[in-house]
């Protein structure tokens, strides 16, 4: 993703509990929503250091914890 002087962005998260940034004038892609946070890039790359603490997909710690069938 490019970065423009003074554009916008959201932090959005997937189903697996994985962050990301996505520029707030383009459409969110299919299983992305957004969290929450929205400001420069620096902000919600902030953001997501603090929040995304286990970098493990959500499934794959499901499985491991044996809660496979619990929702996230």
């Amino acid at each position: 993703m490019f970065d423009i002087e003074g554009s916008e962005f959201r932090v959005v998260r997937n189903n697996e509990e994985q962050y990301s940034i996505w520029a707030t004038h383009r459409e969110l892609p299919a299983g992305w929503f957004e969290v929450g946070s929205r400001g420069s890039k620096t902000e919600c790359l902030a953001y997501i250091e603090r929040s995304w603490t286990n970098m493990r997909p959500a499934s794959l710690r499901r499985s491991l914890s044996g809660d496979e069938g619990t929702a996230a």
